[in-house]
C-alpha cells in the first residue's frame, strides 16, 4: 500500500466535517432525473445526456460504493483500490471498494460496508457512514449509490486479489481543490463527452470515480466558510 505525505491538513476547510454532515444526503435519491451520468459532465446538450441516461434506464442494476475518508491523525485520506486486471469489467481502473446490491443486503450502506470488507477487510465497526452522493449511472449498466463514510484508523487491510491489485491512499484536500482536475473528451455509446481527470503521483483517476470526487469537491468546497 502505498501513502502520501501527511502534509495537507492547512489546506482542508476548517469545517469541513460539518460541511459534509450537513450537505450530504441523508436518504439516497434513485430517481432519474436526479442521477449523474458517471462519467460525464458534459455530453454536448442537456438533451443528449437525458438520452443517455433513458438508454440506459431499463437495464440498470442498483450497486454501491463506499467512499472511506480515514482520519489519519496529520491529515484526512480518501481510501481507493486498483481493480485487478484481469476482471473482465474496469481492469486496472481505480475505484472505490463497492459492488452490486445482493438479497442478503438491507440497503445501499450495508451493500457498500459488506463489499468494503470483502475486497479490503475493512470491518464495519471502524466505519460511520454520514450521508449519500447523488447516484451515478454508469455506461456498463448500473446505477451506483455512493455512501461517504469516516473510518477510523486501526484497521488492517487485507486486500482480495482476485479483485483488487493495489490499495491506495489519496489526501482529501488534494481531491477537495477543483484546479486539480483536468477534463478529457472520451467517446461514450458513439457520443463525445467530457469526463473529469485526477492525477495523484503514479495514480490516475477518471471515470465515475473522478466524477464523484468532483461531486464531493463541489459539495464541500474550498478555503474558509
Amino acid at each position: 500500500m502505498h501513502e502520501a505525505a501527511p502534509s495537507f491538513a492547512h489546506d482542508l476547510p476548517p469545517d469541513w466535517r460539518a460541511r459534509l454532515r450537513s450537505r450530504l444526503l441523508v436518504q439516497p435519491d434513485h430517481r432519474l432525473e436526479h442521477c449523474q451520468l458517471g462519467s460525464s459532465i458534459a455530453a454536448g446538450t442537456a438533451q443528449t445526456l437525458t438520452e443517455l441516461l433513458e438508454g440506459l434506464a431499463g437495464t440498470l442494476q442498483a450497486a454501491a460504493v463506499l467512499i472511506p475518508i480515514i482520519e489519519r491523525p496529520a491529515a484526512p485520506m480518501l481510501l481507493l483500490t486498483v481493480r485487478a486486471s484481469h476482471l473482465s469489467r474496469h481492469a486496472g481502473q481505480i475505484s472505490f471498494p463497492g459492488g452490486r446490491l445482493e438479497a442478503r443486503d438491507a440497503d445501499v450502506a450495508a451493500a457498500a460496508l459488506r463489499e468494503t470488507e470483502e475486497e479490503t477487510g475493512i470491518h464495519a465497526a471502524f466505519v460511520e457512514p454520514i450521508g449519500f452522493l447523488p447516484d451515478h449511472i454508469v455506461v456498463t449498466g448500473y446505477r451506483i449509490t455512493p455512501v461517504v463514510a469516516l473510518v477510523r484508523p486501526g484497521f488492517v487491510l487485507r486486500p482480495d486479489s482476485t479483485e483488487v491489485a493495489d490499495v491506495f491512499e489519496l489526501p482529501l484536500a488534494v481531491a477537495l481543490v477543483s484546479a486539480n482536475y483536468r477534463v478529457q473528451r472520451r467517446l461514450m455509446r458513439g457520443r463525445e463527452a467530457d469526463s473529469w481527470e485526477l492525477s495523484f503521483g503514479e495514480y490516475r483517476i477518471w471515470g465515475a470515480t473522478a466524477r464523484m470526487l468532483r461531486t464531493l469537491s463541489e459539495l464541500v468546497g474550498e478555503g474558509d466558510a
